[in-house]
C-alpha cells in the first residue's frame, strides 16, 4: 500500500495545500495518514522531497507524536483505555482477554489485519470504565465476557463479508 500515481496528485494537493505555510508539517502529515491510515515510508521521502525538509526532520516529527502511525492498522482499530478509573475498574483483565482472543499485544495487529490493539491514557468516558472504543464505537462498563462477544460479532460480521465476496466472484465468472 505505498505510493503509487493515483495518490501522486493527492500528495501534491496536500502539500500545496500548505506551502509557505511555516510550521505546517503536522497537517501535513494528518492528511497523509488520512490519505493511506498510516503513513508509508516512500511517502515520507516524497514528502521531504516535495516540502524541500529535511527527510530526517519529517521523520523526527512522524515518529515523535503518538498520533502517527508507520504501519498500516487493522480494519477495526481497538482502543483501549488505560486511564486510571479504567485501570481501577479492570482494563488491564480486558486487556489480557484481547491478548487470549486475538494473539495480539498493545501496537500490534492480528495477522489477518483485521484488529489493532493500543493502549490510549484517557477516552474520556470514565463512568462507563472500563472502556475501549472500536473505530467510531465505544463499548462500556466491559467484562472479558461481553469483550469475547464483541469480538465474536466482529469475527462473524467479517466472515459474512467473505462470503458475500466470494458468491459475488463466482456469479461474475
Amino acid at each position: 500500500m505505498s505510493c503509487c500515481r493515483e495518490n501522486d496528485d493527492k500528495i501534491d494537493r496536500i502539500v500545496k495545500k500548505f506551502a509557505n505555510k511555516p510550521g505546517s508539517t503536522i497537517s501535513i502529515l494528518q492528511e497523509i495518514q488520512e490519505l493511506y491510515n498510516y503513513l508509508p515510508k516512500d511517502v515520507l521521502a516524497k514528502v521531504a522531497e516535495k516540502t524541500n525538509i529535511n527527510p530526517a526532520k519529517i521523520y523526527g516529527v512522524a515518529t515523535f507524536y503518538k498520533q502517527f502511525r508507520l504501519n498500516p492498522i487493522g480494519k477495526y482499530l481497538i482502543l483501549l483505555c488505560q486511564g486510571t478509573a479504567c485501570h481501577v475498574n479492570g482494563s488491564k483483565k480486558i486487556e489480557a482477554g484481547i491478548y487470549e482472543e486475538l494473539k495480539i499485544k498493545d501496537g500490534e495487529t492480528t495477522e489477518d489485519g483485521i484488529f489493532t490493539l493500543n493502549n490510549v491514557a484517557c477516552l474520556g468516558c470514565c463512568s462507563l470504565s472500563p472502556v475501549m472504543m472500536i473505530n467510531d464505537e465505544t463499548f462500556g462498563n466491559l467484562t472479558t465476557e461481553r469483550l469475547v462477544e464483541i469480538i465474536n460479532e466482529i469475527k462473524a460480521k467479517e466472515l459474512k463479508t467473505e462470503v458475500v465476496k466470494s458468491e459475488e466472484s463466482r456469479q461474475v465468472v
